[in-house]
């Protein structure tokens, strides 16, 4: 599992793809990640969907 930064980072840059895609607001996009089964799994070790990259996670 990744660390705290490592993982925050990588939150970081998914939200702001995502942001910038969907043309909302950063904290909208916040929002938006923290409900959707892509947080889920993010933070599940077991789909290690945390080793991808941050353009793979939608």
């Amino acid at each position: 599992m990744l660390s705290d930064l490592l993982m925050w980072n990588k939150i970081g840059g998914i939200v702001m793809r995502l942001s910038e895609k969907l043309e909302i607001s950063p904290l909208r996009a916040l929002d938006v990640f923290y409900t959707s089964t892509v947080c889920n799994r993010l933070h599940d070790p077991e789909t290690e969907l945390c080793t991808f990259s941050d353009a793979y996670c939608r």
